[in-house]
């Protein structure tokens, strides 16, 4: 940094300064460092989370610039962790988790309930829909069009705008004394994402006893998937191709053939219709609560 009373001096910093481009990670090579200290393992999957395992139990930590987030079925190692980063650093114990990330935690005696109604409720608010009519209609891909946009993508937008409104009660229940550790997989083609967050199930403990199933509509894809012999038509396809086909042999996942209609996958990268629409929210667990029962 330069002085301001003596132009001709110039200042190094011996600690990074708040808006720095160097700030970021300074403070969470700083961060790293405390939770290393204090035993916990950097997860190589995802290196915002962190683990503890001990005793048969385990802690973890994620975190988001400076907002974290700490679980676990060890209670003891849970308070020592709050009293250990508290010494560390400034910070505040905001109690339950109620929203991180956009994401808002609501708990009842029916289990925990996952939505994004508040991110919903200020999106509105903040572009003067709060009170705009309700549909209920599915919704249109605009993203790509932000660089050069037009009359009718804004419309689309106020469209999705209004479905927001209608969908405010949506989100993922987590009921009690279901089993939730059973993992199901539907794709398009993007295999080696999906084979990838294993790493991340095993770092959080769980290891699926039967193969993790990845349901494809595509044949051409799950017999290329199966069968290695290179084909003209197919010389495009490098590593994916062996490498699902390894994770086939290993017994890691399944690929069986769907139909085209059962593809929830479709629900996030085509245009289906209403029914359809409805019909996956369904299937991928969501449910309203302002729903009349």
């Amino acid at each position: 940094m330069v002085s301001e009373k003596q132009c001709q001096k110039v200042c190094k910093l011996k600690k990074s300064l708040y808006g720095l481009k160097q700030s970021p990670r300074a403070w969470f090579r700083r961060f790293t460092k405390s939770m290393r200290a204090f035993g916990y393992r950097q997860s190589n999957s995802d290196h915002t989370l962190f683990l503890k395992k001990q005793h048969g139990k385990i802690t973890t930590l994620i975190i988001y610039v400076d907002d974290m987030v700490v679980t676990g079925n060890d209670p003891e190692e849970r308070k020592a962790l709050q009293n250990y980063l508290s010494r560390e650093f400034e910070m505040k114990d905001l109690g339950p988790l109620k929203y991180f990330f956009g994401i808002e935690v609501s708990r009842s005696s029916e289990g925990i309930f996952l939505s994004k109604r508040k991110y919903a409720l200020d999106l509105l608010q903040e572009t003067g829909m709060s009170r705009c009519q309700p549909v209920n209609t599915l919704i249109e891909e605009v993203s790509q069009y932000m660089h050069n946009p037009r009359e009718q993508h804004m419309n689309a937008v106020m469209r999705i705008l209004r479905y927001l409104n209608n969908a405010l009660g949506k989100g993922i229940l987590f009921a009690k004394n279901v089993d939730h550790q059973s993992i199901e997989v539907y794709n398009e083609a993007d295999w080696a994402d999906a084979v990838d967050d294993r790493h991340l199930h095993l770092d959080l403990g769980y290891l699926s006893k039967q193969p993790i199933q990845l349901f494809c509509d595509n044949k051409v894809g799950c017999d290329i998937a199966h069968n290695l012999v290179q084909h003209d038509h197919t010389k495009h396809v490098k590593v994916d191709r062996f490498f699902i086909k390894e994770k086939l042999d290993d017994k890691i996942v399944e690929l069986p053939k769907i139909q085209s209609k059962d593809q929830l996958a479709d629900i996030l990268t085509k245009v289906v219709s209403s029914q359809v629409f409805s019909n996956f929210l369904d299937k991928l667990g969501m449910c309203d609560i302002y729903a009349p029962t």
